[in-house]
């Protein structure tokens, strides 16, 4: 199958639930990376892979986000 180009970034957003204090605000925490994938499920667990292992237990306030080429 021909893969196609795309990019995905990874965001952290300390949104909260209740009356949590927000100490963060939103970063990216990866840059726009730019993969050749058969199509944006493939990116996503691409994605999904690249997540540092500081997040791992924060993956409710995790954004990726995926573009087509």
């Amino acid at each position: 199958m021909r893969k196609q180009l795309f990019q995905y970034a990874i965001i952290f957003n300390p949104e909260t639930t209740g009356n949590e204090v927000v100490k963060e605000e939103s970063k990216i925490i990866t840059e726009p990376t730019t993969v050749l994938a058969k199509d944006g499920a493939e990116v996503n667990l691409i994605a999904a892979m690249s997540i540092p292992k500081e997040y791992a237990d924060k993956l409710d306030k995790i954004q990726i986000v995926v573009r087509p080429f």
